[in-house]
């Protein structure tokens, strides 16, 4: 295939994590550790131009196209209930992006600005509770204000509520929309995102965002104002804007209905640069511009049309692909273990891949104080008290072979919880912990762990019993097992016996009783999302996790 002909570009977003004990003191008592696996989200996005041109050029007349394939049909196109890719995907083109956030950064579209504490559009104010107040506590819980209850006060102090009215500090923000209109003419206002908030709050109660609104109101005919309970300060509260939905067509419904409504979960009218003009069941999704929309003095947008095909398997998304009838493959159509054939392309010049690191990563948790009869003091030997046995584990552990066998080098390592690149990533504060299995064995040797009988297998040095341990993991992995496979292998290397474990994912994730969130692990495989704001609470004390956060009763800790 030569140079000139068409292209494709292949995108894998994969992470490959490590978390160790370095940041957001004082730590839990499980503490994450070392990389696993990657996550499994992998996008694919080939297009059928030259890769200096974001565009199509125009084909036979008909324009500049975008064609997009996927084995995935929406299944609603609700504002409020959409949340696969490719709803998501549609729900881009349909309505405007008010709030883009791009490098662990808000950036305003549809709004004038982003508001901020320095320009006045967000401010503290202090306000009257009392008891039967919802409120957020001091450890982030809403709570009915009763007395005991522990609140930051407006002075920033910690204060219990002893049933005489407090003042505690309310946030408050204003947005400003740009002005625009739907797609059937028809301008939009502020009372098309109160509306749309209403909608929202009907049928989601229980949604955190929701949970801490307070009010949510039009200032103006392009203005509104967010203000939350008190006590919530909200580090995200660019995102507390809502996206407008056109009350003069569907004010006459209940929220009820507007789920399963044509005008609002099949054929929308929306405020962004596409309209559907066609969608074929079991087949295809037609956009065009709007010809509303308020952008098009910018030569917006830069597509005649675009078209969501549906195709039935990754098989078909790869062979459209290469004969130039699909553009872009969604990522939801494709998987991990994709990467090979993708690599194999690329390798005979059928296209070009490019990987995106995740923002979920993988770790290994180590279950240092137990809960219960799980462990400490029921003849579990307490493995993981001493640092240097963590530490050696860490070492022992060969994560650049998991990225170079599981995801075929094309993920990063992390040494903390917080990736490079983000604005709070700080290398010089960080320790890493290289492979490096002698280090690691002189660690365990100088912490008292020794092979005395010399079966492979090091002992405790109180109980003699061998340091045979479990790792647990929600079940249905692929990867997973491979990864165990590794870090089994990895720890005999080091006189480590570690056995596997899996559970269903009800069962590992459940509640505080689960063998995760309950304590009962030796050490613990899972997933996590990277946070904005990075997600240090998770490392305080009252983030120790067992039934009802208590102190174990046959431990004292």
């Amino acid at each position: 295939m030569s140079a000139n002909m068409r292209r494709m570009r292949l995108v894998t977003a994969i992470l490959l994590g490590a978390v160790f004990s370095a940041a957001c003191q004082p730590q839990p008592e499980i503490e994450p550790d070392q990389a696993t696996q990657p996550v499994t989200e992998t996008i694919v996005a080939a297009t059928a131009v030259p890769q200096s041109s974001p565009v199509l050029p125009p084909e036979n007349g008909l324009g500049k196209r975008l064609v997009v394939c996927t084995i995935h049909e929406p299944v609603t196109l609700y504002r409020h209930e959409a949340n696969s890719l490719v709803e998501e995907a549609l729900l881009h083109a349909i309505y405007e992006n008010d709030v883009t956030y791009l490098d662990y950064e808000y950036q305003a579209q549809g709004l004038i600005k982003i508001p901020t504490l320095a320009d006045g559009d967000v401010r503290l104010q202090s306000v009257k509770a009392q008891a039967g107040d919802k409120v957020v506590d001091v450890y982030g819980r809403i709570q009915r204000l009763a007395p005991g209850v522990e609140v930051m006060n407006s002075a920033g102090e910690i204060a219990a509520f002893d049933g005489a009215p407090l003042l505690m500090r309310q946030m408050l923000v204003d947005f400003s929309m740009k002005p625009r209109f739907w797609s059937d003419g028809t301008a939009v206002t502020a009372e098309d995102s109160v509306f749309s908030y209403r909608m929202d709050a009907a049928a989601n109660r229980s949604d955190y965002k929701i949970q801490r609104t307070a009010a949510y109101e039009a200032t103006g005919d392009l203005t509104t104002r967010w203000t939350g309970i008190p006590g919530f300060i909200d580090a995200a509260y660019p995102a507390n804007f809502w996206g407008p939905l056109p009350r003069h067509l569907l004010g006459r419904y209940q929220p009820e209905e507007l789920p399963l409504l044509v005008e609002s979960a099949r054929l929308p009218v929306g405020d962004g640069p596409f309209r559907i003009t066609e969608w074929l069941p079991g087949q295809s999704i037609h956009l065009e511009p709007n010809p509303f929309y308020y952008r098009r003095d910018e030569g917006l947008p830069f597509l005649d049309s675009v078209t969501f095909r549906f195709l039935p398997d990754t098989n078909s998304i790869v062979n459209q692909l290469l004969s130039g009838d699909c553009d872009v493959g969604m990522q939801s159509s494709v998987s991990a273990a994709d990467t090979p054939l993708f690599l194999d392309m690329a390798a005979n010049g059928l296209l070009t891949p490019y990987f995106q690191p995740g923002t979920v990563y993988e770790h290994i948790d180590f279950g240092v104080n137990s809960w219960g009869q799980y462990g400490d003091g029921y003849g579990r030997p307490d493995w993981f008290e001493d640092a240097r046995v963590r530490q050696a584990i860490a070492m022992c552990t060969d994560r650049q072979r998991m990225a170079d066998e599981l995801v075929y080098g094309r993920s990063p390592l992390l040494s903390t919880f917080i990736p490079p690149g983000h604005p709070l990533y700080a290398p010089e504060a960080i320790t890493a912990w290289p492979y490096d299995p002698v280090a690691a064995n002189a660690l365990l040797d100088e912490a008292g762990y020794k092979d005395e009988n010399e079966d492979g297998l090091r002992e405790d040095p109180k109980t003699g019993r061998p340091f045979a341990i479990t790792i647990g993991a929600a079940a249905g992995s692929d990867m997973r097992l491979k990864l165990f496979q590794i870090f089994s292998e990895n720890m005999r290397d080091c006189g480590l016996e570690v056995t596997s474990r899996f559970y269903l994912p009800s069962e590992w994730y459940g509640d505080s009783d689960s063998p995760l969130f309950g304590r009962r692990f030796d050490l613990a495989e899972f997933e996590w999302p990277v946070g904005n704001p990075p997600l240090c609470y998770l490392y305080a004390s009252w983030q120790i996790t067992g039934p009802a956060n208590e102190l174990n009763p046959d431990t004292g800790r």
